[in-house]
């Protein structure tokens, strides 16, 4: 097809509706039914301990350490194929690349198990490597499609578009998960039991029944994450322009161009100090906002006392929704808000409600409670992410340049999240405790509100 004029309407919404397809990675694998489904694994253990690369970990642990590792891969390749993408003029297609590793790793998850930890570790390591590593070359995109004024809003478009897409696919899921029967799960027991055993036993043997559906329909929903994925994300890769190759061969000095030009852009934020201290305060806090994210309900999975194993499955999945719906507003309000008050000021409060919801987190203990906290987290998480990203479009300089720009700021938040999710994992695995790690990452809000305040308020 002919290709779209920057600005254009069509061309804008396709690019938005990449949120739509991807961010079910992001609810359903990152965010609900994995870590519930994570968590069962363990159910029967005393300890949740597991063995895994000639060591033990307990189970949080293990799994926030893979997740550092797999940004720390992001944060390398992504300036490297970012140089390639610039050369050949189609990051498109590395976009396409990523998308179609993290569906398969999504996939992949159905045969998810301890006996077999390390391959399963790596289709996890996949739909993670594949969601992020698409978001390099998406979010790429921007400044080539949108004018600045139409940045904010089409960011926040983007966002919205994606709770509410994955939203649509959890519903589906939570359904499969809390209602088994209703989709051909088999939760039926013997006729023997039923005729010879006592009302318990029948009770207990229906619940074991419906347990094992139920898990059985967690693993379908990650494949109905990876075809949604997959599938959705076609209509952008229609629309979005391939780009202008520079010709010739990929040679050594072209794969490493990436790594230089992260170089170049280092050299010129000494001429942009409103751009560097804000990279700057967007790495501090950054680094927080998607610790918590990413661990959230392994947090509430383990420090929160839901019941029984039902209670829990509904209580942290409807917790995610809630965020999800609440997240559609936050994003809208925040955007109206940084056209009021401007980017800035409006991250600082973010950042200083991020900073109270940690303190928060680390006394509550009951569902209800938990249900306030996840109120609150999507009110300023859809804000952060669509403004953050929005906010870095505008500082940029007049260049043609941007992909080698958005590489820098995604290498800033993957090395963030690197060292963020080590810090975690590691006050978890040596105190035992959920709760003091989340405490910890105050300090990063703080640290944020500071370097926020330094961000001066002109191009200098």
């Amino acid at each position: 097809m002919n290709q779209l004029q920057k600005g254009n309407k069509k061309l804008l919404n396709a690019w938005a509706f990449y949120d739509w397809a991807n961010s079910v990675y992001t609810l359903t694998i990152a965010s609900s039914i994995f870590p519930i489904f994570y968590s069962a694994l363990f159910v029967s253990q005393v300890e949740k301990n597991v063995s895994a690369f000639g060591m033990v970990f307990k189970s949080t642990a293990l799994i926030t350490y893979v997740t550092a590792f797999t940004f720390l891969i992001v944060a390398i390749l992504s300036p490297i194929l970012s140089g390639i993408a610039d050369y050949v003029g189609n990051k498109k297609t590395f976009m396409k690349f990523f998308c179609y590793v993290g569906g398969l790793g999504c996939i992949g998850l159905y045969w998810f198990s301890l006996e077999s930890i390390h391959t399963s570790l790596l289709f996890y390591f996949m739909g993670l490597i594949g969601y992020w590593g698409s978001l390099v070359f998406y979010n790429s995109y921007l400044p080539d499609i949108a004018f600045p004024e139409q940045q904010d809003r089409i960011s926040a478009k983007g966002f919205s578009m994606g709770y509410l897409g994955s939203v649509l696919l959890l519903v589906l899921n939570l359904a499969m998960v809390m209602y088994p029967n209703w989709f051909g799960f088999d939760i039926s027991i013997s006729k023997t039991l039923l005729e010879t055993g006592t009302e318990t036993e029948i009770t207990d043997a229906l619940q074991t029944a419906k347990n094992s559906a139920s898990f059985a329909a967690m693993r379908i929903s990650f494949i109905t994450v990876g075809l949604w994925w997959i599938i959705f994300s076609q209509y952008t890769f229609y629309i979005l322009p391939k780009g202008v190759s520079k010709g010739g061969k990929v040679t050594k000095d072209v794969v490493f161009n990436g790594l230089k030009e992260l170089k170049q852009v280092w050299l010129q934020l000494n001429q942009n100090l409103r751009l560097k201290r804000y990279l700057v305060a967007f790495f501090v806090f950054s680094m927080a906002v998607q610790t918590i994210m990413l661990v959230a309900v392994y947090f509430g999975e383990e420090e929160i006392a839901w019941g029984d194993a039902d209670a829990k499955t509904f209580g942290l999945i409807s917790s995610i929704l809630i965020i999800q719906v609440v997240a559609i507003l936050g994003a809208f309000l925040t955007s109206r808000a940084s056209t009021k008050f401007g980017n800035i000021k409006t991250l600082i409060v973010i950042n200083f409600f991020w900073m109270l919801l940690c303190f928060y987190a680390y006394f509550m203990e009951t569902p209800f409670q938990f249900y306030i906290a996840a109120g609150f987290v999507g009110l300023v998480m859809g804000g952060v992410q669509s403004l953050a990203r929005s906010t870095y479009s505008k500082f940029l300089p007049e260049t043609e340049d941007t992909t080698s720009y958005f590489s820098f700021y995604d290498v800033a938040e993957k090395i963030g999240i690197v060292i963020g999710m080590v810090i975690f994992a590691t006050i978890d695995q040596v105190t035992g405790s959920m709760r003091n790690a989340i405490l910890f990452l105050v300090v990063f809000f703080v640290a944020g509100i500071a370097l926020l305040f330094r961000v001066p308020k002109a191009k200098i």
